[in-house]
C-alpha cells in the first residue's frame, strides 16, 4: 500500500506541474525554483512534514521535497549556530543527495556518451 500512495502522490505532483508547465508561460527553471521555494515555505509552516509522513517516498523525491529538506538543515542550523545556520544548514542537510546526483550523473555521462542536438 505504501508503493500505491508513493506513486500515486508523486504522480498527482508531476501532473499538477506538467500542468502548470502547459498552461502557463513559465520556463522550467522557474517551475523548479517555484517547487523548491514551495517545499520550504510549506515546511516552514509546518504542513510539509505530516504529509511526507503519509505521503512517503511520492512527497519527499521531487522538488518539494528538496525545499523541505534544506528548510530543516536551515532551521537545525539556526538553532545551534544562529544567523550563520542560514547559511550554512542548506548545504549540509542536502549535501549526501547533491553529492550522489553529481556522481552518478557523471558515471552515465561517461557509460552513456551524451551528445549534443544538432
Amino acid at each position: 500500500m505504501d508503493y500505491l500512495k508513493a506513486f500515486l502522490v508523486g504522480g498527482a505532483i508531476c501532473a499538477l506541474v506538467q500542468i502548470l508547465m502547459d498552461k502557463t508561460k513559465l520556463m522550467p527553471g522557474r517551475i523548479m525554483v517555484l517547487l523548491v521555494v514551495s517545499g520550504a515555505v510549506l515546511g516552514f509552516l509546518g504542513i510539509y512534514e505530516p504529509f511526507a509522513q503519509w505521503a512517503g517516498a511520492g512527497a519527499t523525491v521531487p522538488l518539494l521535497g528538496f525545499g523541505n529538506t534544506l528548510w530543516k538543515g536551515i532551521s537545525k542550523a539556526m538553532t545551534e549556530d544562529g544567523v550563520l545556520g542560514i547559511f550554512k544548514g542548506g548545504f549540509t542537510a542536502s549535501a549526501v543527495g547533491i553529492s550522489g546526483a553529481l556522481i552518478f550523473g557523471y558515471l552515465g555521462a561517461l557509460l552513456f556518451r551524451p551528445k549534443m542536438k544538432r
